[in-house]
């Protein structure tokens, strides 16, 4: 079971959080977010996105039942702004994550035991403004698939803004994430690449 950790947002929406509910409407397939206060709009994925992500969902079959859950695009609720929130590729989550909504579609962060994002077009999101918010949010695992640098990066220890654990694996390494995670999970480093490259 979870416990909250972040108050839920006060029933006036902000200028910025109904510009973003515009945005989702006028721009369906398009990832709209809010970290740091400010609003992100990013386009829809390319197919080898989605290949990449569909590796990654079946190396997580294991965790997938039992006590936590594997989804794709579930909003975490950031507690670094009034309105802040992120949509990652994929998560794995406590199985009990429904009693934990808060807004705009998103779950409370604690519930969240693992964040992964394939990296698109605008890759620097994710390689940085994302670290600091999901380890603000003390998500214990971010993995990160770097298209741009052929590099599956394994963030851990969240500590403030930044995780104090960081390693890069490079294209022929298998990689074992914690397995407070909810279970065995291996990477096959080399796999996950050739499905996300271009």
């Amino acid at each position: 079971m979870s416990a909250a950790a972040v108050e839920p947002p006060c029933d006036d929406k902000s200028a910025l959080f109904a510009e973003a509910e515009r945005l989702a409407e006028k721009l369906p397939g398009y990832r709209i977010e809010i970290i740091g206060g400010e609003l992100t709009v990013t386009p829809p994925p390319d197919g080898p996105h989605g290949e990449a992500l569909g590796e990654l969902i079946f190396a997580f079959a294991a965790v997938r039942r039992g006590e936590t859950r594997t989804i794709p695009e579930i909003g975490i609720w950031l507690p670094d702004g009034p309105d802040d929130y992120a949509v990652p590729d994929l998560a794995v989550v406590d199985a009990d994550y429904r009693e934990h909504l808060i807004a705009h579609n998103s779950y409370d962060p604690a519930v969240f035991r693992l964040v992964v994002e394939v990296t698109s077009s605008n890759y620097g999101n994710d390689l940085k403004k994302k670290v600091a918010a999901y380890a603000i949010a003390k998500v214990p695992v971010y993995v990160i698939v770097d298209r741009r640098h052929e590099r599956i990066h394994v963030l851990t220890e969240p500590i403030a803004n930044e995780y104090d654990k960081h390693r890069a694996h490079a294209p022929g390494e298998l990689v074992q994430l914690p397995e407070s995670i909810g279970g065995r999970v291996e990477l096959d480093v080399t796999a996950i690449l050739e499905a996300a490259r271009p």
